[in-house]
């Protein structure tokens, strides 16, 4: 079965530089063409079923993906991005310039991130999303179920989709950006059999840059 792991399109905030998280920001325009393309150029690639980030960036992407196809499309609160608590809507340049912030070990040194007033750990969300495959995507591929599907795809966040892929790979957080920050609408292949996970693809773009 292959996986195909979907970072949303681009909002404001994307492009501002601002910290997302659990705040529900919309795709911009850019956004919704990039999504809009990656659909068009997957419009012949069969998918059985997608899955969502309940956020609306993930899911109107997912939306625009699928296009005018008939493949449903499931939301799961364990997809969403992690929570930044109190520095979301921030400038994120300035927290990582900030030594005196944990923001500032993010991306460089994620095992020594601490999780802002009513922000969350990577810890946090790499279970979730451990608890999400375990749970959802790999009794799909298991051997006692009879209709395997060819292909299914999981649109999420930056943070989300590499705490995914901690899963997958089964490394720390030491490890936690192993393969880099997806950009928006990149998408990570993966296939999963009897022997687990195999990467195929971690910076797989269906647009024009």
């Amino acid at each position: 079965m292959e996986i195909y792991i979907v970072r949303h399109g681009e909002t404001v905030w994307n492009a501002d530089k601002r910290l997302q998280g659990s705040i529900d920001i919309e795709l911009n325009g850019n956004g919704r063409e990039l999504a809009g393309e990656t659909g068009r150029n997957l419009e012949d690639t069969h998918f059985d079923i997608i899955y969502s980030s309940p956020l609306i960036r993930a899911y109107e992407t997912a939306c625009l993906i699928r296009g005018h196809r008939n493949i449903p499309i499931i939301r799961d609160e364990r997809l969403r991005e992690l929570s930044f608590g109190v520095n979301e809507g921030r400038d994120f340049s300035k927290l990582l310039a900030d030594e005196s912030d944990p923001f500032h070990y993010f991306f460089k040194q994620p095992d020594k991130y601490v999780a802002p007033d009513k922000g969350e750990s990577l810890e946090h969300i790499c279970e979730r999303a451990k608890e999400f495959m375990q749970e959802i995507i790999e009794p799909l591929a298991s051997d006692d179920f009879q209709n395997v599907p060819e292909r299914i795809m999981i649109v999420g966040h930056g943070a989300l989709n590499k705490a995914i892929m901690c899963h997958v790979k089964q490394h720390g957080i030491d490890m936690f950006w192993s393969g880099g920050l997806q950009k928006n609408c990149n998408v990570i292949i993966v296939n999963l059999d009897e022997k687990g996970y195999t990467v195929v693809d971690e910076t797989k773009l269906f647009y024009n840059e």
